[in-house]
């Protein structure tokens, strides 16, 4: 019986380990560290190929996965989104910390530019590298664990898409925008920055491209039914110009009737897109995303449509609209001022329009032999289950052309190692013929052996600050982490060092955030603004 009940308690402990990655994986022991918001999950067996989950059958259907996926790995979709970031630093401009449930890091790395090499051609590069933590200027040892930070590295894994065509090489547009005119939305920055943002990007535009224009409040309505650009941009402009605040913020009504107006000016051969614009606070009909979500499923699925989310406001629904991007195959980003929204409205959207994967999945497999430790940095609202890796009924995220996607581990090496530490996958749908493909890269000790904080590691140095500041703001634990005054100075250097004036904002709002915490801060400088797509 004594037997017969330890087993019982030792089944039940790992069902309720099995997907829980919000601890470190520890390789040896068993044992977790590091409970709190960063990722990562639990002891595992030798590294394997990561071909071991379930396989698409030749009719499309899933078949059973033939072994359970062990501890070693990693898994996630993809995500482009960079609200966050853009939001996080809206709040800092006002004078206030955001709060760090609203705090998602791997949308600050992803705001920034990471030069990987990218592919010829369609599917993704692969690139794998990383540097030892050597814990900052001051030298001290690691937070979480008691493990001195020497003791870690970061590793970085970046994927990329081939360059975004230029505006005449992209297929044609059907854009359908969905806009709030909430009185909420009557705050400066709101409606008005969305009337701006919409005559900007109706000059872009090609003349082949086709708008169609739904504003929603307690109820939804058509202003412009899908129309073709050619000869009708003053015609636009009015529609936009005509828009004006009035009550609720019924969002499903919005998205309900935008897609059925998508749907109605759906062009075969294009990119049709429904594009949201709002505060996101829904206050009247359905207010639940997942459930405004089913009611377009049937036209999102059939169709292809994807939505596209632009934030606004200093009192934004971040986690809402977030939620409706990520089940709806999009992404999002926020625009706080004129600039931001030129270089969305302008440097992105129109090149960044065409899909160019679909359900997109990262696995890495990291070698126990190497390995002690690993911890994924963000990714939390983003997991797929290891076993899920290649079941692609299992929703990914979308990338488009010009893309790129970075994901940072902590990882601690076992003394004296030598040899592989890791091997990532990209698993992806084709967004045409909805074939999976895949692209796999690896990384040695050796290449993740200098020190993080050398001039060898620019870019890799962004992505280190930007994580360590969101890691920062939502109260985490990640190994070697400077304070916030010695990031501000390391993000002022790297600016000088990279001549790319995002990070030097990216400074300005560390400086904010360490001045609001009470510290010394670093100085006035420019206004924040949106990162880049690299």
């Amino acid at each position: 019986m004594a037997l017969l009940l330890a087993g019982a308690l030792l089944i039940t402990a790992c069902s309720a380990s099995d997907g829980d990655s919000g601890t470190t994986r520890d390789l040896s022991s068993g044992k977790r560290d590091g409970q709190g918001p960063t990722g990562g999950g639990q002891p595992a067996p030798d590294v394997a190929a990561p071909e071991k989950g379930r396989q698409s059958g030749e009719n499309g259907a899933s078949a059973a996965p033939d072994v359970k996926a062990p501890d070693y790995l990693s898994t996630f979709a993809l995500d482009v989104d960079t609200a966050s970031y853009g939001y996080a630093r809206r709040t800092l401009g006002d004078g206030s910390l955001p709060n760090a449930e609203d705090v998602r890091p791997e949308e600050f790395v992803n705001s920034f530019r990471q030069g990987y090499e990218r592919p010829k051609g369609p599917g993704f590069s692969v690139n794998v590298d990383g540097a030892r933590i050597d814990g900052g200027k001051d030298g001290k040892s690691a937070k979480g664990g008691g493990t001195g930070a020497s003791d870690w590295s970061l590793l970085r894994v970046g994927l990329a898409t081939e360059a975004a065509p230029s505006t005449a090489e992209r297929p044609p547009a059907a854009l359908t925008f969905v806009v709030d005119i909430s009185g909420s939305m009557a705050e400066t920055g709101r409606l008005d920055l969305v009337r701006k943002s919409l005559n900007i990007l109706t000059d872009e535009l090609r003349d082949d491209d086709s708008i169609a224009l739904v504003t929603f409040s307690d109820e939804a309505e058509t202003r412009l039914p899908m129309t073709r650009v050619k000869g009708n941009r003053n015609r636009i402009k009015d529609a936009v110009e005509e828009m004006q605040p009035a009550q609720s913020t019924n969002v499903e009504a919005g998205i309900t009737l935008g897609y059925e107006k998508s749907v109605d000016g759906h062009r075969e051969g294009a990119t049709n897109r429904v594009v949201l614009l709002s505060d996101a606070l829904a206050n009247t009909g359905d207010t639940e995303a997942e459930s405004i979500l089913k009611k377009i499923d049937s036209a999102r699925r059939e169709y292809g449509i994807t939505l596209f989310g632009v934030g606004v406001g200093s009192d934004y629904g971040d986690a809402f609209m977030e939620t409706l991007t990520n089940k709806g195959d999009g992404n999002t980003t926020y625009v706080g001022d004129e600039e931001q929204a030129r270089k969305v409205f302008v440097d992105q959207l129109p090149a960044h329009l065409e899909i160019q994967a679909r359900d997109a999945k990262a696995q890495v497999a990291f070698d126990r032999k190497t390995v002690q430790q690993f911890r994924l940095i963000g990714y939390e609202n983003r997991k797929v289950a290891d076993e899920d890796f290649r079941d692609d009924s299992v929703d990914g995220g979308e990338v488009g052309p010009g893309h790129t996607v970075t994901a940072l581990y902590a990882v601690r090496l076992r003394e004296g190692a030598s040899g592989t530490v890791a091997k990532a996958t990209v698993r992806w749908l084709d967004p045409k013929t909805r074939k999976a493909q895949e692209k796999t890269g690896t990384v040695t000790t050796g290449a993740i052996d200098g020190p993080l904080w050398s001039g060898e590691h620019d870019r890799l140095q962004v992505a280190a600050v930007a994580a360590y500041f969101a890691d920062h703001l939502r109260h985490g634990d990640l190994p070697g982490a400077p304070g916030l005054r010695e990031l501000a100075s390391r993000a002022s250097a790297l600016a000088e060092t990279t001549e790319d004036s995002a990070v030097r904002k990216l400074a300005t709002a560390i400086g904010q955030a360490d001045r609001l915490e009470g510290g010394a801060g670093t100085g006035d400088g420019p206004e924040p603004s949106e990162g880049e797509i690299g």
